[in-house]
């Protein structure tokens, strides 16, 4: 079944400073590909996570955090001279602001898997990006790819200097998962958003989703004319952190489950699958993001809980 299909989850995991509007300062292991592949590892799949951390205090907290999942940490990942932070600040609504203290590089990646997850800053931080771009590419031949851009303007620059690179990304994938907030940073704050999913369907991947916080998502699909509407689920927000990253997990998750990601003929099915066939995926997506924002930090769900 491809729900046991193997996935390698590519990019960054560092620990995230969390500062609440109490004045309150907590840290725990963070980062958008690690959040991805512990939420997969939650959904019962089998995952690995090749990153980029240190020998030292906060790599070994990275560890330990994904150990008590069942995530094993690709050979090569503990080579960096620090662990990568992330300061957050809280506003009264729950939603962060991030600052980032890190740096990113690729090393031998493993060979047996069946579908690649990556993006965020990985994808777009050098001298890593282009062990990035090499492993998107390469992973077309025997498995299929997911990709989150995660847009973090501040370590990102400019929107206009990184945006033909994301197209590159999106280009390479199979599926794509974007935040309104993403695609408006990337082409403008009056950016046609169902037009973009739109553009970067017909870049390559059958299936771009677009996340809008609590009013849900909207999804184009190649074999569908009409932009599919998953509707936002009412929940009491204790904090936004993974939110996105819950989203993407569940979504890969369901993916997987019926047997749309996971290899060539998994791409094969994809490329036919109708509206019906993808949005039970869609839902498990926004159900996993909804119980990740009823809870403090980024605390994907179960597969039970789900």
């Amino acid at each position: 079944m491809a729900r046991h299909a193997r996935t390698l989850v590519l990019g960054e995991a560092l620990v995230d400073i969390v500062h609440g509007v109490d004045g309150s300062v907590t840290s725990h292991p963070g980062g958008s590909p690690l959040n991805v592949a512990i939420g997969l590892a939650r959904l019962d799949h089998p995952v690995e996570l090749a990153s980029y951390i240190a020998d030292d205090e906060h790599g070994a907290a990275i560890v330990r955090h994904l150990e008590a999942d069942g995530v094993p940490l690709a050979d090569g990942s503990v080579s960096a001279s620090r662990t990568p932070t992330a300061t957050a600040t809280l506003d009264q609504s729950g939603s962060a602001t991030y600052d980032f203290d890190l740096s990113w590089a690729v090393s031998t990646l493993p060979t047996a898997y069946e579908h690649l997850h990556t993006g965020s800053i990985a994808a777009v931080l050098q001298p890593g990006a282009s062990g990035v771009r090499e492993a998107m590419e390469q992973a077309r031949t025997h498995a299929t790819v997911s990709y989150d851009p995660n847009a973090r303007p501040s370590l990102m620059g400019d929107p206009h200097e990184i945006r033909s690179d994301i197209e590159q990304l999106v280009g390479f994938s199979d599926v794509v998962k974007a935040s309104d907030e993403d695609i408006r940073w990337l082409y403008g704050d009056d950016a046609p958003l169902t037009e973009i999913l739109r553009l970067w369907s017909q870049l390559g991947p059958p299936l771009v989703v677009m996340t809008r916080g609590g009013d849900g998502a909207l999804a184009h699909l190649d074999t569908e004319s009409d932009v599919i509407e998953v509707p936002g689920l009412t929940v009491e927000v204790a904090d936004t952190v993974g939110a996105g990253d819950s989203f993407m997990s569940g979504l890969i998750s369901g993916l997987l489950d019926a047997g749309l990601l996971g290899g060539p003929d998994a791409r094969a099915r994809l490329r036919t699958a109708h509206a019906d066939d993808v949005r039970p995926a869609l839902d498990r997506a926004a159900r996993a993001s909804a119980i990740t924002v009823s809870r403090a930090g980024a605390q994907p769900p179960t597969r039970a809980e789900l």
